[in-house]
């Protein structure tokens, strides 16, 4: 019996875009309680207004509390801000800070989780350039980072020649 070769087909790049989003703003709730119900009481008190929340990172809790981060459109400011100072309050929280001038850089691609490497690339790629991350995303298919609005086309040439994506 003749033993069979298992030739495995080579995956064609994980990357095959890179998108942005320059309407963003980074906005946080410091120090709130590290309790059951904190993040339901603020994203279902933005929900109520419409406010649609795109990244969220929740820091780990010091002294029984944490800090909550989202992004948001720029557009939803003056709505978000009214409600995050309302929860802020209710909670009992340090405050409220936000950041406007944000902008969202993502690659794009399938596969992420199953080739090591990519999003390390990514982010050297950006500190090449000297453009410090905010926030970090990732799913299967995309890894977003939160920059300075500023360095967006810096960030998109970069990540494009990073990848190979300007020679297609």
């Amino acid at each position: 019996m003749k033993k069979k070769k298992i030739i495995k087909k080579i995956e064609e790049p994980v990357v095959k875009a890179v998108t942005f989003d320059k309407n963003q703003v980074k906005m946080s709730i410091l120090d709130v309680p590290d309790k059951p119900g904190v993040a339901a009481k603020l994203f279902g008190e933005l929900a109520k207004e419409n406010i649609n929340v795109d990244m969220i990172i929740q820091s780990a809790a010091r002294e029984g509390c944490n800090d909550i981060s989202f992004t948001i459109s720029s557009t939803d400011l003056k709505k978000a801000l009214e409600v995050t100072q309302k929860v802020n309050s209710e909670l009992n929280a340090a405050g409220v800070i936000y950041e406007e001038d944000m902008a969202k850089v993502s690659i794009v691609g399938v596969g992420m989780k199953s080739h090591p490497g990519v999003a390390a690339k990514m982010f050297e790629t950006l500190a090449k350039e000297n453009i410090n991350i905010e926030m970090i995303s990732t799913s299967e298919i995309k890894i977003s980072c939160i920059i300075k609005r500023e360095h967006t086309e810096t960030a998109v040439k970069a990540l494009h020649k990073a990848f190979e994506l300007d020679k297609k």
